[in-house]
Formats: C-alpha cells, structure tokens, sequence
C-alpha cells in the first residue's frame, strides 16, 4: 500500500466561499471555532490541558515591567492585559486579532483585543491579499443584544481593512471615508498556519479523542446519578386491599414507573425496595437486586484517551506526574516547568514578531523601542515563594 491507495480524510477545515458575504467561510457552517470551543468546553481534560498551554504561552508576562504597566487604549487595558487575551486565543485558537486606531498623523494611538471567534476572511483577491476582516459578534445568530438575537446579516456584519501602517495606505483609508472621525481602523490578524490562512489549533487532530472524554464523563455520571442502586428488595404479603375515597377497590401495580425512579440516584442508594403480593400463602423473604457498573469495562479507553489528549498538548511529563509515575517534589515541578516552558517558545515568539511588527507604528516612543519578550513561566515553590 503506498499513498496513492490510502483511504484519504476528510480536511481538517472546509474552505468555501460565502458568496451572500463575500467571505471564506472558516469550515463548512462557517462555525468551526464556535464548534471547536463547544467540543473542548465539554471535555474536562482538554479544558485543563488549554489552559495550561496558555498559561504557559503568557508566561510571567513581559520582561519590560514598564511596558507590561502600559496603557494602550482608552478602555484602560494595559499591555500585559492584552498579553493574556491574546495568548488564551493562540492556545485555543492558532491565532489571534488586534483592532488598531490612528490619529490624523498615521500614528497609532490605540489597540484592542478582538475574539478571534468573531473573525471572518474576505475572499482573495487576484494577488492571494485580502483586504478586509469580517466581523460579527456571534456567527452562530445566537446572541442577543437589548432583548433581539444577532442574526447575520450584511448590515450586522463589520468590514474593517487588514493592518497596513504604510502612511500613505492610512491617509488614503481615511480620506475615502471623509475624515479621521470616520474612520474605523485597522485589524491585524494573525495565524500560526500563515498569512491569511484559517489556522488549526494544535489539540484539532485529537478533537475526536475529547469529544469521546465528555462521553466517558456522562457514562460516569448516569452510573453514578441515574443506575438502579437498591441494596434488597423485601416482598411481603398484600393484607387488606387498598380503598380509595369513595370506598372503590384501587388495582395496584406490583412495581409502578414511580417507585423506581424513587430508588435511583447516588442519594437514594442502599435503600429496601418493599413489594406486597397478590396471594396470602407465599411467605415474606429478601430478594437481593444486582446493580450494574459499567466503569470498568470503559477504564482502557477512559486512560488512552486522556493520554492522547495529554500527548497532543506535549505534556505528557504533567500526565506522568498526574498517575505517579514520576512521583512528586519541587525538583520534578521544576524540570516539568522548565520543559514545557520550551514547548511554548514558538508560540511566544509568534506574539513577540507581531507585537514589535504593530507597536513601532505607536505615537509614544516608549512604545516604539519597547522589547516585546515574554518571561517563561518558572515553578515556585511553597518555601521559594515564602
């Protein structure tokens, strides 16, 4: 067998084109990052995972403290701030986006984070650039606003052009829309799959192993919630029929629907389950009632899973730590730190290119010449951090 008569897959992410909007869709419904946060949010495993990945790409935040402290838009955010924003939607993501503001001297005065979820690439032109980012707040329709959904249309939606800090480029932006009052910025947008390329998320190839978590997760909850726990079930003689109200003889079922749901759960277990019968000779006895567990029977998949979820994000020394393997001290914390730490560098100098690239355009010098470098994220210890 060779790879021309391998099975093929399916790509990772449809790339169509939306001609109401005039924009590549990101996957075939143009959800796929709302469907990639759905999926990971169910998983337990891969929620811990992300967030140590971005935890680690934000490392202790910039080196340059003054820089970390700065200001960088009228909402108050400072650099550092933006910092975590944006390192959440690299580690969710691949990438993330930037709105940026400039003042009639083509400077740039100020620079927002933007949801990556909520950004949409226009269609290329002849030349392969694209020349604007579409956005809208809920590509799902789903939000509301004041009571009413956020349905997508075209006058919902948001073109702003791509980040250009050319001078030249800026004026003719702002002449075209009659003045800097008008004028509504530039995006940067960034993926770690390239320029104007839809990026895959490092955890996407494993995306059926966390799917395949949140059900292992609800296998263990119905066991645990919803099983049949009763420890015996006593039958005992009928006696005297059952009357209603009116002096009627009411038919009485043996086991009703009712009764069961009354004897399941984590909170009802170990209960007797008490059953009269029709005929007064039989005698009274205790019936054991056998329950059913099924959490051995999916403990393999339950640990392979979680390992290749572990293995996708390379932290397969935090997994090795988790199962005792390597057992527990400040010295393993250590190197584990250390490890990973390495793990992220390509991830943080991604940031660093594109944050160096936007702020030499800033209206302040401090900005200008600032360096951009993340710390690594180090272990400390209880008696270090005493």
């Amino acid at each position: 067998m060779n790879v021309r008569t391998t099975k093929k897959p399916k790509p990772r992410i449809d790339i169509d084109y939306v001609q109401r909007f005039k924009l590549q869709s990101y996957g075939n419904d143009n959800l796929y990052p709302q469907n990639l946060q759905r999926i990971a949010n169910a998983s337990g495993t891969a929620e811990l995972c992300l967030n140590r990945y971005a935890k680690f790409i934000e490392g202790f935040g910039f080196s340059n403290e003054q820089l970390a402290q700065t200001v960088i838009n009228h909402a108050g955010t400072t650099a550092d701030e933006l910092l975590h924003d944006i390192a959440s939607d690299v580690a969710r993501f691949g990438g993330f986006a930037l709105h940026v503001n400039y003042n009639v001297l083509c400077q740039i005065t100020e620079v927002y984070f933007v949801p990556f979820e909520q950004c949409r690439l226009e269609e290329e032109d002849d030349e392969g650039n694209v020349a604007h980012i579409v956005l809208h707040p809920d590509w799902t329709g789903n939000k509301t606003r004041s009571g009413k959904k956020l349905t997508v249309y075209e006058c919902s939606i948001e073109r702003i052009n791509v980040f250009n800090p050319d001078p030249s480029v800026v004026m003719a932006e702002i002449l075209d829309v009659g003045g800097i009052d008008s004028y509504k910025g530039q995006i940067l947008w960034c993926s770690l799959d390239g320029k104007y390329q839809y990026p895959t998320p490092i955890y996407d190839s494993v995306i059926t192993e966390i799917s395949t978590d949140e059900g292992l997760g609800n296998i263990k909850y119905r066991n645990v919630r919803n099983n049949f726990l009763i420890a015996c079930m006593l039958v005992a003689k009928k006696g005297v029929p059952r009357m209603d109200e009116n002096g009627n003889e009411v038919e009485r079922q043996m086991i009703s629907s009712e009764d069961l749901v009354a004897f399941q759960g984590d909170e009802k277990a170990s209960k007797i389950m008490y059953v009269e019968l029709e005929n007064d000779e039989d005698e009274p006895k205790v019936v054991e009632f056998p329950t059913k567990n099924y959490d051995k029977e999916f403990s393999v998949t339950d640990a392979s899973v979680i390992e290749r979820i572990y293995s996708q994000f390379h932290q397969e020394l935090f997994y090795s730590i988790r199962k005792g393997k390597l057992g527990f001290s400040g010295q393993v914390m250590q190197d584990a730190y250390q490890y990973y730490a390495g793990e992220v560098t390509n991830e943080q100098r991604f940031i660093e290119r594109a944050l160096t690239g936007l702020f030499k355009y800033w209206n302040d010098a401090l900005l200008q010449y600032a360096d951009f470098s993340i710390q690594p994220l180090k272990y400390i210890s209880a008696e270090q951090n005493g």
